[in-house]
């Protein structure tokens, strides 16, 4: 396979194990496998249908070990962090790239994962879907049908515009900056839920801080670590959502926070990466074991 080809499908190669994994080096890791298997192959006729395949079951193998991993993870798992704001995804992608939805796939089997992907996010008709995961096409609308029912049961609603999403992302962390409490109240849903994945580092929070009142504190805390860092917020889309790169003085990453903003302009979720094995694909991180007091 040349490297026009794996220019081509590198991209829908990935999207399709992070998606599946929720975790870009465990993507990174099945494109290098997928494309490695692809060169050993002899004569592929058609490179889409046998990267796609490949790459699926290859997930498909990888998450069902993952998900041994993540029961004795420490606290709550959240997916790794990408950001999407270069152009790479399509708006309708982004979706169902969000950390919310990535969180929820975590519930499916993982049949019901991979036809949700392929066709939901991907848009596969179900002949092909059917020959990739080796199922016939009745059992791959019944999988789809049990996923979407999951899905819409449980997903936030996001219905508010991109435009208006970042209006109320620019005001909030404007707000936190300033100290604001007022202020910082207004814009969260009295059901506002802090989601934090710290992998056991010592930053990291065991159990989702829950309410309106808890969360206005826990940031408050959070705003009193930042000054006491010098550091800085660095605005970003994350996963498709609003969120913001939190950086120390020398511009060191601490972690990641995305917004989940509901369809009246409340936030009504915060999901939190500290964990830096899950953001080295960021760049320079910061030492938290010199952070950490």
């Amino acid at each position: 396979m040349d490297q026009d080809l794996y220019s081509e499908y590198r991209p829908l190669v990935f999207s399709i194990a992070y998606h599946m994994l929720g975790s870009a080096a465990d993507a990174e890791d099945v494109v290098q496998e997928t494309f490695l298997r692809a060169l050993q192959a002899e004569d592929v006729r058609h490179p889409k249908a046998f990267l796609t395949t490949v790459a699926t079951r290859i997930a498909i193998d990888q998450l069902k070990s993952a998900r041994v991993r993540r029961e004795r993870y420490f606290g709550e798992w959240i997916p790794e962090p990408l950001l999407t704001e270069d152009g790479a995804w399509h708006a309708e992608t982004k979706d169902a790239l969000s950390l919310a939805v990535l969180t929820l796939l975590e519930q499916l089997s993982e049949a019901e994962r991979a036809v949700f992907v392929l066709r939901e996010v991907l848009d596969f008709p179900y002949p092909e879907i059917s020959k990739i995961i080796d199922k016939s096409e009745a059992t791959c609308r019944q999988l789809l049908s049990r996923a979407r029912k999951h899905v819409q049961a449980n997903r936030p609603r996001f219905e508010v515009s991109p435009q208006r999403r970042a209006e109320v992302a620019a005001e909030f962390f404007r707000v936190f900056e300033s100290g604001e409490t007022a202020g910082l109240v207004q814009l969260l849903a009295d059901d506002v839920v802090f989601h934090g994945d710290g992998g056991g580092n010592g930053w990291g929070i065991k159990h989702p801080v829950v309410g309106r009142l808890q969360v206005t504190r826990f940031l408050g805390g959070l705003l009193r670590q930042l000054v006491r860092l010098q550091g800085h917020l660095e605005p970003a889309e994350i996963n498709g959502s609003p969120g913001v790169l939190v950086r120390t003085e020398d511009g060191a990453l601490v972690n990641v926070i995305a917004l989940d903003i509901a369809d009246d302009g409340r936030i009504v979720a915060f999901r939190s990466v500290i964990n830096h094995d899950k953001l080295r694909h960021f760049g320079r991180l910061a030492d938290l074991d010199v952070l950490v007091p």
